[in-house]
């Protein structure tokens, strides 16, 4: 297909596509003649995990060029395409405070992860964003949100583990990837707007509850 139709299949601005081929997320079409490119359905699919990404995942065009980098590399590996699409996604800041108090923050996070039994190393995005968290929360003078962290691992253990169940299910390398992109990349997305629902649905819980006497 020309990339007229390309747009027309996925909804994409023929100037957008343009823009994604000069980025490097779109690979290129096959040219078969001076003035003519031919697209196949897989330019169709790549264009549709493109839009997830940017448009529902958030990613910035230089995140998902490096995710789309590791799905393209003919090295890759579920595992690597889940440390990429944390990467991307993780947002790590600059937190101020001293070299103990950062420790201290490194300290509790091991703890944590030693108390779920979990295997994973400091170099981790999300270990390193939570150590930033914890930070933060002992700068505020707020160690009560410190203690929510348990449960926070308790319901993100169970999730990656039925996330790589789900994964272990599809057949093809090529879909064990994808799935690994989206299921990070929008599982983060997911589970934000399904913790804004059950906020909203336990909030109302608590109003109408009878006050005690």
């Amino acid at each position: 297909m020309r990339i007229g139709e390309l747009a027309r299949r996925t909804g994409v601005p023929v100037p957008t596509i343009k823009y994604y081929l000069r980025e490097g997320l779109l690979p290129a079409g096959e040219r078969t003649s001076p003035n003519q490119v031919q697209y196949a359905d897989a330019h169709v699919r790549r264009l549709k995990l493109i839009r997830a990404m940017l448009e529902v995942g958030g990613l910035s065009i230089v995140a998902a060029r490096d995710v789309l980098a590791e799905v393209d590399s003919p090295a890759r590996s579920v595992h690597g395409m889940l440390g990429a699409a944390q990467s991307a996604v993780t947002r790590i800041a600059t937190v101020r405070g001293t070299d103990e108090e950062r420790q201290k923050a490194e300290r509790e996070v091991s703890e944590l992860v030693r108390r779920h039994g979990w295997s994973a190393k400091p170099e981790n995005p999300g270990w390193r964003a939570l150590v930033q968290i914890v930070m933060t929360y002992r700068d505020l003078e707020r160690g009560d949100l410190l203690d929510l962290l348990d449960g926070y691992a308790e319901a993100a253990g169970g999730l990656a583990t039925a996330e790589l169940a789900a994964l272990a299910k599809v057949p093809s390398v090529d879909g064990k990837v994808e799935s690994a992109v989206l299921g990070t990349v929008l599982g983060d997305t997911a589970m934000a707007a399904l913790r804004r629902i059950a906020q909203e649905d336990a909030s109302h819980r608590i109003q109408r509850r009878p006050h005690s006497a």
